[in-house]
């Protein structure tokens, strides 16, 4: 088995997901007492979050990449970020690191295309939905993607750093959730991305009348797949 590593912390919430779902897929997938080759970093949130705030994302480049080469000093085979939001800076973590990254934006539209979908709706931090440096991914896949109306988008983003972060789950933001995930596909989203490794403690498929697509759960998916070498999609470096 190879030695995942996981940089994560941003939020510990989510980090705390992958470390779960990554046991729970390993015992299934091999029985017994077996579990996964895991090198975690997790980083303080709240420096990361005052970095992005202030848009000082270089700064917050610098500290990925520290801590990616870190991963591999550790023994790290392969790497998972485990945070959409901060995929913004893939390629200067990366910087200088020999072992390969696996992206979470390619396995997800990998898995998208696999179900012969094409326009799904995403839902994530204002950052994941504004900015291009996910949606491209997308659409370099062959998917067309909605995002929620700028009301929605500030909710769904306020939730996730208001609550989720914080590891708050209500019945409201549950409820607002659902309501912005219905208004997506009421536009012709034909699936949605849980597109923050948080969204997932707010919406699953029982509440979604398309198919729904939980990044952290695809994104672990396919890092057991690539440590027990039976890996199905492309790696980026």
């Amino acid at each position: 088995m190879k030695t995942i590593g996981i940089l994560g912390g941003m939020s510990a919430a989510s980090t705390q997901i992958y470390y779960r779902e990554l046991c729970r897929m390993t015992r299934e997938r091999l029985g017994g007492l077996h579990s996964p080759e895991l090198l975690i970093r997790s980083l303080d949130f709240a420096t990361i979050e005052t970095l992005q705030a202030s848009r000082r994302w270089d700064d917050a480049g610098d500290i990925l990449n520290r801590e990616a080469k870190a991963l591999e000093r550790g023994g790290a085979d392969f790497i998972i970020l485990a945070t959409n939001t901060m995929h913004k800076l893939a390629d200067a973590m990366m910087q200088g690191v020999s072992v390969p990254m696996l992206h979470i934006a390619d396995a997800t539209a990998a898995r998208i295309k696999e179900q012969d979908l094409r326009t799904p709706g995403l839902m994530a931090t204002a950052f994941t939905m504004e900015q291009s440096f996910y949606v491209d991914r997308l659409k370099a896949a062959g998917l067309s993607y909605l995002v929620p109306d700028a009301p929605d988008r500030a909710e769904t983003h306020r939730i996730i750093y208001e609550e989720l972060c914080r590891d708050i789950v209500t019945e409201p933001s549950k409820k607002a959730y659902q309501g912005i995930a219905a208004r997506l596909v009421d536009r012709g989203a034909d699936c949605l991305i849980l597109g923050c490794t948080e969204v997932g403690m707010l919406l699953n498929q029982e509440v979604v009348s398309v198919p729904v697509f939980d990044t952290t759960l695809i994104h672990c998916d396919a890092a057991l797949a690539m440590a027990l070498e039976d890996w199905l999609y492309p790696l980026t470096q």
